[in-house]
């Protein structure tokens, strides 16, 4: 287990963190259509006056995590925003959703930020994102047992098959590129990572097209069952940041910006990230 945890330390350092700094987390994607701000006084004064940061749920470890049993949440990017909550000095409120309405939530004002969301130029045409906190690659679990996942090709054109069943998180970065690149599978969307994975581990699904941190814990969990696929060519290179309401000013989102500079850097994330592999694994066993 102690060399299967090295392996996964070294992606994670590899995938999460690398490449951040030379001013990357200074640059925000702002709407491409300024929109008045909503409050004079900035959107975290008024956050501030309600009490509670509020910050969407949607399941994918190890950053963010709901334990089924206790019902409480945790992960990497749900512990910056407990801590961005304590710069407001305001406390943290977490609401569960899926992935099908992180942004839907951020421009009907149910929510403040929707943490580990990709970034892609269709979502920054109507929300806002804080700089880049790290990044994400995809790539595909599938069962080693299954004859008709054997011996996988890296182009992929051996899923695309019919018949062959892609589990993906419905509403996801992820989903978005299968949809783009599989048209004889059928794609198979779960509501969440917990689901998908529960969808390849019971045979429901074939494979599982997700982010390559959280099909690599799911891999390091089930070693004699699940093997990963990179894709060659990539599907997916993609930076993961906050995503943020559409009437953010550049001021707030330098405050969020700020405060994620110095956790990246200090390498607070990362340590994040390590201790809730080591929470998801263990769970796992």
């Amino acid at each position: 287990m102690e060399m299967t945890l090295a392996r996964v330390w070294k992606k994670l350092a590899r995938l999460c963190t690398h490449g951040i700094g030379a001013g990357a987390l200074g640059l925000a994607v702002v709407t491409g259509l300024q929109a008045a701000p909503a409050h004079a006084d900035g959107y975290w004064s008024e956050v501030q006056k309600r009490g509670t940061l509020r910050c969407a749920s949607a399941i994918s470890p190890p950053y963010v995590m709901k334990d089924l049993k206790t019902g409480e949440y945790g992960g990497a990017y749900l512990d910056l925003c407990k801590q961005f909550a304590d710069v407001l000095k305001v406390k943290i409120e977490f609401v569960d959703t899926t992935w099908d309405n992180v942004v839907a939530g951020l421009q009907a004002g149910k929510w403040d930020m929707s943490p580990a969301l990709n970034r892609t130029p269709a979502r920054a045409l109507v929300i806002n994102y804080s700089g880049i906190a790290g990044y994400d690659e995809m790539n595909f679990a599938y069962l080693l047992a299954t004859e008709k996942t054997k011996n996988p090709a890296g182009d992929l054109s051996t899923f695309d098959v019919p018949g062959m069943r892609i589990g993906v998180m419905s509403g996801s970065a992820q989903d978005h590129k299968v949809t783009e690149r599989f048209k004889k599978a059928q794609i198979v969307r779960l509501p969440d990572a917990n689901g998908l994975n529960l969808a390849l581990l019971s045979g429901r699904v074939d494979v599982a097209g997700a982010d390559s941190t959280t099909n690599l814990l799911l891999q390091t969990a089930n070693a004699d069952k699940v093997g990963i696929l990179e894709a060659h060519p990539a599907l997916m290179k993609q930076g993961i940041s906050f995503g943020l309401p559409p009437q953010l000013t550049y001021h707030d989102i330098q405050v969020l910006n700020i405060f994620l500079e110095e956790k990246v850097s200090l390498g607070a994330v990362d340590a994040s990230l390590k201790h809730w592999s080591e929470v998801y694994l263990a769970g796992a066993k």
